[in-house]
């Protein structure tokens, strides 16, 4: 369940969390090359091509960022929302993938303009079966925008 040269972009600081993550992916044959970023910081410069991803060819963007809300230096919310303010950024496909159970993150994060947002499962069957799902639908069924670059 790939696409070829497809990236995902794990936004994740809690290590088991990303572990977990990446060992779902990997069993549900989601193949793609997996960068993470484990703060708000790496995350918006890994997108801008700015900081430790300096000179980064930007117009390579991830099928899909991964968004942790809890996050060290910048949180979810603000990187999400200058992914938004940005041109070149402000279509990429943006899944908030948090353990919070809060109302106003959901709401915030919508307003925001996040795609999708999905709880994490505490049970690892489940996380597995939402994992698979995620894949399914936003590596292989959706039809991203097309670059404009």
């Amino acid at each position: 369940m790939t696409t070829k040269d497809s990236v995902i972009l794990l936004v994740e600081d809690n290590p088991d969390d990303e572990a977990l993550t990446l060992r779902a992916l990997k069993k549900n044959n989601i193949l793609n090359k997996v960068v993470v970023a484990r703060d708000g910081i790496e995350a918006l410069d890994y997108l801008f091509g700015t900081g430790v991803h300096a000179g980064r060819d930007v117009s390579d963007q991830p099928q899909v960022v991964l968004l942790d809300l809890k996050l060290p230096k910048v949180d979810g919310h603000e990187v999400l929302r200058r992914i938004r303010a940005t041109e070149s950024t402000r279509l990429q496909p943006v899944v908030i993938l948090t353990t919070s159970n809060e109302d106003r993150d959901v709401i915030s994060s919508y307003q925001l303009g996040a795609n999708s947002y999905i709880r994490k499962p505490v049970d690892f069957e489940q996380f597995m079966e939402a994992i698979r799902q995620l894949g399914l639908y936003w590596l292989v069924l959706n039809v991203p925008p097309p670059r404009t670059d």
